[in-house]
């Protein structure tokens, strides 16, 4: 019998080992992205108080409503998640994050979030 590793265990593994150097604060928060297989997540948080200041997904009724989304699950889309979360941050005057990539690859929907934000003006 062949015992298949599990990816998902695998990218928790990751994740834990990625974590235990990893924090945010409240002058630099942690920026914090979660995929699953049909919507895309962004948390920035602070890991002294335990908030999440600001939040954006592919499930915001506002993205959908307003055609901006061919895709809850694409690069595009991640992309649009991406920004979202970067003007919401500027709204509380977040100008720097540390960037959390949870345990993926830094590729794909990943790199394209990490793109967008970076462009509407976080700096990590």
């Amino acid at each position: 019998m062949i015992n298949k590793p599990c990816r998902a265990d695998a990218r928790r593994k990751r994740h834990y080992r990625l974590r235990r150097n990893l924090s945010g604060t409240a002058a630099r928060p942690r920026l914090t992205v979660f995929k699953s297989n049909k919507y895309i997540y962004a948390q920035i948080i602070d890991d002294i108080k335990g908030h999440t200041l600001a939040s954006a997904s592919t499930m915001d009724a506002a993205l959908v409503k307003a055609g901006k989304l061919k895709s809850t699950s694409n690069i595009d889309a991640a992309k649009v998640v991406g920004t979202q979360v970067a003007k919401k941050a500027k709204e509380l005057g977040i100008e720097e994050v540390v960037f959390d990539r949870s345990g993926y690859i830094y590729h794909g929907k990943v790199a394209a979030l990490a793109d967008a934000a970076r462009e509407a003006g976080l700096k990590f």
